[in-house]
């Protein structure tokens, strides 16, 4: 199972907890999951239990080899992605294949085509290699008494990459063959409209591999679970950023806050934090913003240096800025991307406001609360 997606959450630009970095290929990150970790181990024992260090080495060998042909499928949507501009933020191993955490998908369908394409066709072309290579040395055997538990290695790897680059094509989104879905819908409807019906469409497929895992095999049901799961997040966010479409930073930001001063001790934080609800504070001075104080800060701040502490020694200084009048959307991926909780919005050069990821989200829930009894409206009224 492999999937190159898109963040849902500020969190999601980050590698998931309890995943180690394994290497750096292409200026790209490839993490190992601890959940992966613990599959190897799982079945280096079973392997020693039933058939010793030979059967240890050989099947642990062949599902490492798996992986290595599942961590090239993510490349190849990272590097085709790489194309049109858009980063990669890392690829992560878990048991059920590989994420390619991108930036984004491309707005053009065409171009999410190709990137959606990319990695079946990379599991293709690792098997046409394969196939050639065992043709060439007279090591095929008949594919007749060929599976994919038996036989030569190099050949079950050219069936098992087949059948990735097969599985992954199945119209499910968020997997691969329902982007190319969602793209081939966008060019005939809306972005978003497409969007919910491939998502529809890829949660009734995971009610299809649902059932068959309860008829047949048990591990089809956590596929079935994560694209249900998946299909859900990228219509919730297609949503969103349709609802940010046509609103302004200076719409979205907070004008009513308080603010420190670098010299400030923690003792005043303390006293705002309990006054009200904010939680991330901006640090000015001479009227610019030149730090952000969170409230991990203050507390890490509170146990080196107690209440007296300075807010300049525990302020963060990656100051992020943004127009008031540019559109949100693109202010939304910023703060997702940046490691600041606030940017300081401008008008003429001046700080008129900041924005954080919360107030963002409120105003999605109020868009939508509205949308919804709007449209509620509407059909009453039809």
């Amino acid at each position: 199972m492999n999937n190159s997606g898109t963040a849902a959450s500020d969190a999601a630009n980050q590698p998931l907890k309890w995943s180690w970095k394994l290497v750096r290929v292409a200026g790209i990150d490839v993490y190992v999951h601890a959940t992966f970790v613990i599959l190897i181990v799982w079945l280096a024992l079973s392997y020693w239990a039933t058939a010793g260090l030979p059967a240890v080495i050989s099947g642990v060998g062949f599902i490492l080899l798996l992986f290595g042909c599942v961590v090239l499928h993510e490349f190849g949507h990272a590097l085709t992605a790489r194309r049109y501009g858009i980063r990669t933020r890392h690829i992560t191993l878990l048991p059920i294949g590989g994420v390619a955490d991108l930036e984004k998908m491309p707005d053009d369908p065409h171009q999410e085509i190709l990137v959606a394409l990319a990695g079946p066709a990379v599991n293709l072309v690792i098997a046409a290699v394969l196939w050639s290579w065992l043709a060439m040395t007279g090591a095929l055997i008949p594919g007749e008494t060929l599976s994919v538990t038996s036989g030569p290695l190099l050949q079950q790897l050219v069936v098992l990459n087949i059948i990735l680059a097969v599985f992954n094509l199945l119209p499910a989104f968020p997997m691969d063959g329902g982007r190319v879905l969602r793209a081939a819908l966008a060019m005939r409807m809306g972005r978003v409209q497409a969007t919910q019906t491939a998502a529809k469409i890829g949660q009734g497929l995971a009610l299809w591999l649902g059932l068959i895992g309860l008829l047949y095999n048990p591990f089809l049901i956590f596929i079935a679970l994560f694209v249900w799961i998946g299909a859900a997040a990228e219509a919730e966010m297609e949503t969103v950023r349709s609802s940010l479409d046509h609103v302004t930073t200076g719409e979205a930001m907070l004008t009513e806050f308080h603010s420190l001063s670098p010299q400030d001790s923690l003792a005043r934080v303390i006293e705002l934090t309990l006054e009200g609800s904010q939680k991330d504070f901006p640090v000015m001075a001479n009227e610019e913003m030149v730090g952000v104080l969170t409230q991990d800060d203050l507390l890490r701040g509170l146990q080196a240096d107690g209440e007296h502490g300075r807010v300049a020694d525990w302020m963060r200084r990656d100051v992020q800025t943004a127009d008031i009048a540019e559109p949100l959307n693109g202010v939304l991926e910023r703060l997702r991307e940046s490691r600041s909780p606030l940017l300081a919005v401008l008008q003429d050069g001046r700080v008129v406001g900041v924005i954080n990821l919360d107030n963002i989200m409120e105003l999605i829930r109020i868009q939508t609360m509205l949308e919804a009894r709007h449209e509620a409206r509407r059909s009453f009224g039809a």
